[in-house]
């Protein structure tokens, strides 16, 4: 296995980024205190905070498993570009999410964030079997 320098710092910044939205739903429920812990109102920041992080969480796995697997088949320098990609269409959604005032709109950061991560997650598979 060939990981580059930059593809391994991108698989860590988004573990971090992983843990850092796991860490403002924390805060949140903290700030909540007693209060209602299930939020159903789309601008809930609880519920949005929640949102943001499950978003992650569901993406951002995917994604480290893939350069991993395409680092694995290639030393290919699209790999590191992809990488690079990953991160930033995954802050991007994250920032997009956590800025709007409700989820029942959609804003351009979040929808360039939802795209970037279909793309890019697309390719990566393309590159993991075009590699074998």
């Amino acid at each position: 296995m060939n990981l580059s320098t930059v593809t391994v710092v991108c698989i860590a910044l988004m573990g971090i980024l992983l843990f850092l939205l796991g860490a403002n739903v924390s805060r949140n429920r903290a700030l909540r205190g007693t209060g209602n812990q299930i939020p159903t109102d789309p601008s809930d920041r609880l519920l949005i905070a929640v949102r943001a992080h499950g978003n992650a969480a569901e993406y951002i796995p995917t994604m480290i498993v893939l350069l991993l697997v395409c680092s694995a088949l290639s030393d290919s320098p699209l790999i590191g570009v992809l990488a690079v990609a990953a991160v930033v269409v995954r802050t991007v959604h994250a920032v997009g999410i956590l800025t709007s005032s409700t989820l029942a709109t959609h804003g351009p950061l979040r929808d360039v964030g939802a795209v970037g991560t279909y793309l890019v997650g697309i390719a990566l598979g393309v590159t993991a079997i075009v590699t074998l």
